[in-house]
């Protein structure tokens, strides 16, 4: 049976669905080898740091990734930064492939005047900064005014106002970061509104998230009866409508119609509102929105405005790729035709591939049609480049798989005295001390 050897970069869903994919192909005929490379010293990427911490069950698939690491063919290099500690360059010669599974992870701007006053934060930003990655601890986030605006309409906006929206006591039992925890447990925002360029019936939130809201204990949540009305009209007026549009339009309506009990925090949602401007001296104190409408299908300036008083604006209307030493990014995303960068032996998968697009189990499906490329790619015989190891500097410390798991139990056992699912610890250097 010839033996391959793959690199993967990227220790998120797209890279362990790759390295599932890989070990899935034994039943062709085929083994290989993996070495997944992670720059920090955490795994699952989005599963760790995107996901948001009142939605644990998503995290559960935290536990497939530990099997697929299990397999003795299995090899992780963790703290170990391609670009810096190890190039494109000096990978591809040893692997008889490689994939990218780097993600997303700069969020797109606005383009609008005063988006770079401090108070204005992208989701790229702020969702780490609440889930505890290393990078984003100092992030400043104002939670002085009682007023907040998130511009998008997918789920990070939703999971961007709800963080915001909830009683910070509902988070006590979540493995949210500890700074931000007390930060949310001082915060003065009450109001949150969300804002969509376009109708409800347009809007990337899912049904799932939207049921959900109604639901809130402490939270009111608002939209427009109206709104909700010529959103309906609209879609049905325009023929056949997709199912996920009449569900998330039939979900629109429960949050309209359900009572406000008159509590102390909401969470409202602005459509048909463009933002045009942010204003403020020195700091985010005022975002200016044109009111949008929709003529023949199409959305149209009305050129009306309305503002909303605000100290902090998170805009999040998506993420692009960044740039990676050696690797040819396009358009937010790795160049790449269907998953293979062409002319090389490099493959990409995830976001990397196709955008911040789809859900955590759309990798699994993603991986599995680019592993099949990759294969139809192989050559009859297997390189025999040497071990990577030997290029690796000597001064860096690599997390491998028997260092993150004890970093993983660590942290799990720092939650069980609080009641946490875990205690995230966000100190590259403590991390490291830890997996010794």
């Amino acid at each position: 049976m010839p033996h391959y050897k793959v690199a993967i970069i990227g220790a998120g869903p797209a890279g362990y669905f790759t390295a599932q994919a890989l070990q899935n192909a034994r039943g062709e005929g085929l083994s290989f080898s993996i070495d997944m490379f992670e720059r920090l010293p955490t795994m699952w990427g989005l599963v760790r740091s995107g996901v948001a911490p009142d939605h644990p069950k998503i995290k559960t698939v935290a536990k497939v990734f530990e099997k697929i690491a299990s397999d003795p063919n299995f090899r992780l290099f963790g703290n170990v930064e391609i670009g810096k500690d190890l190039d494109i360059e000096e990978i591809c010669p040893r692997y008889d492939a490689v994939v990218m599974c780097t993600g997303s992870s700069l969020g797109n701007k606005l383009g609008i005047v005063g988006e770079d006053l401090p108070g204005s934060l992208s989701a790229a930003e702020f969702v780490p900064w609440y889930n505890g990655h290393p990078d984003y601890v100092n992030v400043a986030v104002p939670l002085d005014g009682d007023t907040a605006v998130i511009i998008g309409a997918g789920n990070v906006a939703m999971d961007c106002a709800r963080m915001l929206a909830l009683d910070p006591t509902e988070l006590d039992a979540t493995d949210t970061a500890e700074h931000a925890l007390a930060a949310f447990h001082a915060s003065n925002i009450r109001k949150v509104f969300i804002a969509g360029r376009r109708g409800p019936e347009h809007a990337a939130f899912t049904s799932p998230e939207l049921r959900e809201l109604p639901k809130l204990e402490h939270t009111d949540v608002i939209i427009d009866v109206a709104a909700v009305h010529d959103a309906h009209e609209r879609a049905f007026a325009a023929g056949e409508v997709e199912k996920h549009v009449a569900a998330n339009l039939e979900a629109w309506r429960l949050i309209a119609e359900h009572p406000r009990a008159g509590r102390e925090r909401s969470m409202e949602f602005h459509f048909l509102s463009a933002p045009k401007e942010i204003k403020g001296n020195g700091k985010v104190e005022e975002v200016v929105f044109g009111i949008n409408e929709i003529k023949e299908g199409k959305v149209i300036d009305t050129g009306k405005t309305y503002s909303i008083k605000t100290n902090l604006v998170i805009s999040a209307i998506g993420y692009h790729a960044d740039h990676i030493k050696g690797i040819s990014v396009r358009d937010g995303k790795v160049e790449n035709d269907q998953g293979r960068v062409l002319g090389t032996n490099i493959y990409t998968v995830g976001w990397a591939k196709r955008g911040p697009s789809g859900v955590i189990g759309t990798n699994k499906s993603d991986a599995s049609d680019v592993v099949k490329l990759l294969i139809e790619d192989l050559n009859p015989e297997p390189k025999n480049g040497g071990d990577i190891t030997v290029v690796i500097p000597q001064s860096t410390t690599i997390i491998d798989q028997a260092g993150w798991t004890k970093i993983n139990e660590a942290e799990i056992a720092a939650g069980v005295a609080s009641g946490k699912p875990r205690v995230k610890e966000v100190d590259i250097a403590k991390l490291i001390s830890l997996a010794e």
